[in-house]
């Protein structure tokens, strides 16, 4: 294309997007993100398409094992105030619209509940989507994992029971290992965690120590 014809058609989007109100402006902006990342040499990578959509149209995942503390979450926030949104929040969409967090659950939760944030972006979240191949509960679980492995605190009773649904799917410990980040101990530890609890879930127990001889 040469360079006029180039110009004509930057200057023709420009008053296009000028010419639209907010919500419509947003949709028109994720078209065309869309259009240019279909023909994009790094289409294969989630983060060459950031799409901002209504912050009502994202929900938490029922899996997530991180935990933040109260200060980190309120360096969070200090930090999306001050830098702004810099990593876009994992997701999977779903039908209807909707967009399940694999990981960020935490910068959504910001986006939704802090006034402050969400009149900055507008009502709006920053998500990218997960690849397809990815979609179902298992992987998208070992996905949440091996993103939050290096941040935060993972609570052991909910990774105990991530190890155990994968397994109950087939899962050799080998693998679950390779996918979650883990030696085969680890794997075998938070195995032991819901496998004892299970276990006792349904035996009754004495509020003390009963003795039978009173001498004693």
């Amino acid at each position: 294309m040469a360079q006029n014809d180039q110009q004509k058609v930057e200057t023709q989007v420009k008053e296009y997007l000028q010419s639209l109100d907010n919500d419509e402006l947003i949709d028109a902006i994720n078209s065309l993100r869309g259009i240019i990342h279909e023909n994009s040499p790094f289409k294969e990578n989630p983060v060459d398409m950031v799409y901002w959509v209504k912050n009502s149209d994202v929900h938490a995942n029922d899996y997530n094992p991180n935990s933040v503390a109260p200060t980190e979450m309120d360096l969070l926030k200090l930090s999306i105030k001050a830098d702004g949104y810099t990593q876009p929040i994992v997701t999977m969409p779903e039908d209807g619209g909707s967009f399940e967090v694999v990981d960020g659950f935490h910068r959504h939760l910001v986006g939704k509940n802090d006034s402050d944030v969400q009149q900055m972006v507008h009502g709006y979240l920053p998500v990218v989507k997960i690849r397809s191949s990815r979609y179902d509960k298992e992987n998208r679980m070992a996905a949440t994992v091996r993103h939050n492995r290096a941040r935060g605190k993972h609570k052991v009773e909910s990774m105990s029971e991530i190890v155990m649904h994968l397994k109950r799917k087939k899962w050799s410990d080998t693998k679950i290992a390779k996918h979650l980040g883990m030696d085969q101990d680890e794997v075998l530890r938070l195995r032991q965690v819901t496998g004892l609890t299970e276990l006792f879930k349904n035996r009754e127990f004495s509020m003390s120590w009963e003795m039978e001889d009173e001498d004693i």
